[in-house]
């Protein structure tokens, strides 16, 4: 009773300060469903959707003290249906075999991979003598052959080699064939034939005509400023990114000046600030107007247009999306007379993202974002009603941009280094460098340009635009040549995110003593990650790699092949190694045949036939991994290229086999390759 009574007491003084926590529940809930190992059955979701319901009528027909624990069981209910519609929702064919052979079909993307090389995202798939059933909506081909210049809309055909996407490298890792789902990728491949039109370009659907659109204005600005310059311009406007190299993207990258690639939070907060100023300002200077009418709301809804305008030419992608729906919900808020940037705008955006996309709860962008977004709203609301004592106010708005980079810098930091695996050791001061001069030059002369564009005059805008550009790029090669420029990080335990979230989320939201709680549930997350183990053994799911955690770092079983899964081993172990150098820290053993001990278990990697061919009989101690088909008789565990496609990739310590299957189970994502 008593407990009942402080519960009661608690939730009274956190009246007014609770909405905040309703993207939290939400999240809850969609975060439970993918934590499943199987799909719940039908009865399940009706239980929820039910739970969700009733206690959304009692919240809103009988409010009482113990409306917000029951609004938060029903939004975690609602998440949890949520995000099991949505995977239903974009179900669709996935490829279970490896193909080779004629691909057609529609462009409706154009990207660049890993390794650089172009790469198409096809619908209207026809494949040789697959049934229309069996083929997927979607298939993304790298091109390493010769082709036309490709624009969307193309109708394309070529030979190429298709597969199912890719589960986890290791088990517990990221997994590409749940991204896959959600993208409605049901395949992806290579092909180093010519690629060809294969009939009239089909624009029937607007988003592919938008998307063409997209890229004429791309290639108009990089005609106009050549070189990285072009392609970092096409990449803030338009959303292209095919023109950046590598060598750029790696700089970026490790200056932590990358964000500025990605159209999100911060373009399109520079646009539409500028864009409500200059109206606002314009506005203001006309006596008669100003004096009747409501300008701040006319240059909020100028913002507005000019923010839908962006999205749709930018290709709206999830993180403008997510963008877009911030901004949207603070400009609203102009409208109605409420503070735009608050906790419950930023919740409002939270919100409609989650409902959406329930998905990208998952992914980094979600997670750098509203941690950023929120971070920087707490801060600065606590400075809201302090008076500035540091000195003249021409250091205001200096002070204002160290202290929003620092806090964004912080918040995001630990989710940046828990996804990629690296820390920018200077990464303050490249965005001190490059960020204001965004807001600054960079966004108002892209805002020029467009205004001059039916002149014919966009040129001076983009040279102005280029500038800026320029010293950004300038600044993340000088950053990178840095010594110690970048840190790599192991990854953390699975549990250390959600805990760092909830402490966080609990330190800026709660209200009261208690607020100091979060920073103990911080406190454990870094220690968990402190204390993280990397498994002794990886052994990739094709049983063609192998990886041994040693003295000097994972020492990998051959210097080429397989290299994005040599890549990701190394970078989750916080190793700066490349695949060749790791490699040579094996230096023992046949490369056809490796032994290594684990505990009292002896693992043998066999590769190739004639290896295979001399092993007949095995021990129960043993565990022999195979590249070829294999039948070898005795009690030991064998993992021929049949069974690791059932099992997926697997890690090997003196705690036992963990496989990938056993940790993800068996999802709408990955049964079909079962």
């Amino acid at each position: 009773m008593r407990v009942l009574v402080r519960t009661e007491a608690a939730l009274q003084k956190q009246r007014g300060y609770l909405f905040p926590w309703s993207p939290v529940c939400l999240g809850i809930g969609i975060g439970l469903y993918f934590l499943l190992k199987s799909e719940p059955e039908w009865w399940a979701y009706l239980l929820l959707m039910t739970t969700a319901v009733a206690g959304f009528y009692r919240v809103l027909r009988h409010p009482d003290v113990w409306t917000p624990l029951i609004a938060c069981i029903s939004l975690v209910s609602f998440g949890f249906a949520l995000a099991g519609a949505r995977a239903h929702w974009v179900s669709g064919p996935v490829l279970d075999w490896r193909y080779y052979g004629p691909v057609e079909g529609r462009i409706i993307a154009i990207d660049r991979s890993a390794s650089d090389a172009v790469r198409i995202t096809l619908d209207h798939v026809r494949l040789n003598r697959v049934s229309p059933d069996e083929i997927p909506r979607k298939v993304r081909l790298s091109l390493h052959g010769s082709s036309p210049v490709l624009t969307p809309g193309d109708v394309v055909m070529t030979t190429g080699h298709l597969s199912p996407p890719q589960g986890p490298v290791e088990p517990g890792g990221f997994d590409f064939r749940r991204h896959a789902w959600f993208l409605g990728l049901g395949a992806v491949g290579y092909t180093r034939s010519p690629v060809l039109r294969a009939g009239p370009p089909d624009y029937a659907d607007w988003g592919v005509w938008i998307y063409r659109l997209r890229l004429s204005a791309s290639r108009h600005i990089q005609s106009v400023l050549p070189g990285e310059t072009g392609g970092f311009a096409a990449a803030i406007t338009t959303g292209d990114r095919s023109a950046v190299s590598q060598d750029t993207l790696r700089d970026l990258r490790t200056s932590n000046l990358a964000h500025l690639l990605a159209i999100s939070g911060l373009h399109m907060g520079l646009l539409t600030a500028f864009v409500f100023g200059a109206l606002r300002t314009g506005l203001s200077m006309i006596p008669s107007l100003a004096l009747r009418a409501p300008v701040k709301k006319i240059a909020a809804i100028g913002a507005l247009i000019a923010a839908a305008i962006y999205l749709a030419l930018s290709g709206g992608n999830v993180a403008t999306e997510r963008a877009f729906v911030m901004v949207a919900v603070m400009l609203c808020a102009v409208l109605v007379d409420r503070r735009a940037l608050s906790l419950r705008a930023v919740a409002v955006a939270a919100m409609i993202v989650l409902v959406l996309r329930p998905e990208s709860l998952l992914g980094p962008g979600f997670q750098m974002s509203f941690a950023a977004t929120t971070a920087l709203i707490a801060v600065f609301g606590a400075f809201r009603d302090m008076e500035w004592s540091m000195g003249p106010n021409w250091l205001k708005p200096i002070f204002g941009v160290v202290i929003s980079s620092a806090v964004a810098g912080l918040a995001t930091a630990p989710f940046g280094a828990a996804h990629f695996n690296t820390i920018a050791s200077y990464g303050l001061i490249a965005n001190l460098l490059s960020v204001p001069l965004m807001g600054i030059l960079v966004i108002p002369a892209a805002v020029l340009a467009a205004c001059l564009a039916p002149l014919g005059l966009e040129w001076v805008g983009l040279e102005l635009m280029g500038a800026g550009l320029r010293w950004i790029l300038w600044v993340a090669h000088w950053v990178s040549d840095m010594e110690g420029a970048q840190r790599r990080v192991m990854s953390p335990p699975e549990w250390t995110l959600p805990l760092l979230a909830i402490g966080f989320l609990w330190l800026m939201l709660w209200r009261g003593r208690l607020r100091w709680m979060g920073v103990g549930s911080a406190i454990l997350a870094f220690a968990l990650w402190t204390q993280a183990e990397r498994p002794g053994i990886l052994i990739a799911d094709t049983g063609g790699l192998i990886g041994v955690l040693t003295k000097e770092g994972r020492a990998l079983s051959k210097p080429k092949g397989a290299g994005f899964i040599a890549t990701v081993w190394l970078e989750n172990d916080g190793d700066a190694a490349d695949q060749t150098n790791a490699a040579s820290r094996w230096a023992d053993g046949s490369a056809k045949q490796r032994r290594i001990t684990v505990g009292k278990m002896e693992v043998i990697h066999l590769l190739g036939k004639r290896a295979v061919a001399g092993v007949d009989q095995c021990k129960a101690n043993q565990i022999i991994v195979t590249s070829v088909p294999a039948s070898i008789s005795g009690g030991c565990h064998l993992f021929d290229p049949q069974r690791l496609r059932e099992t997926g990739s697997l890690s090997i310590s003196t705690e036992g086999i963990k496989t990938a299957a056993q940790i993800t189970g068996r999802r709408l994502w990955n049964t079909s390759s079962k």
